[in-house]
């Protein structure tokens, strides 16, 4: 290989190290990998799965009044988009620029 292409891959060797934090490989034999939320507590985790089923369940039922009748507490909306941008990898986006910056040249005049 090139010089270039060596001091190309270590570089993308160390952004792959330093950006992409939100997958970790499972602990089995398969190719699956895990995405972990950290929760304080199991009713912390639970609150976010309920708020969660109760937006589903709002979302898809158009008869909010209803359920609001059988279940007098309200979804915690802020909670469930806390735990959403928890999950959102702007670590693996930020790195996709950097490779976008290493490997598409910067040409100003692409139609000259």
């Amino acid at each position: 290989m090139e010089t270039n292409e060596i001091k190309n891959l270590e570089r993308l060797e160390k952004l792959t190290a330093l950006y992409f934090r939100t997958l970790k490989p499972a602990n089995d034999k398969t190719e699956n990998n895990v995405a972990q939320i950290k929760f304080s507590n199991y009713f912390e985790l639970g609150c976010v799965i309920t708020n969660m089923l109760k937006m589903c369940i709002l979302t898809l039922d158009q008869q909010a009044d209803k359920i609001s009748e059988i279940n007098k507490n309200p979804v915690n909306v802020s909670l469930i988009l806390e735990t959403v941008l928890e999950m959102f990898p702007l670590d693996e986006f930020e790195f996709l620029s950097e490779i976008s910056d290493m490997f598409i040249p910067k040409n100003n005049n692409i139609n000259s």
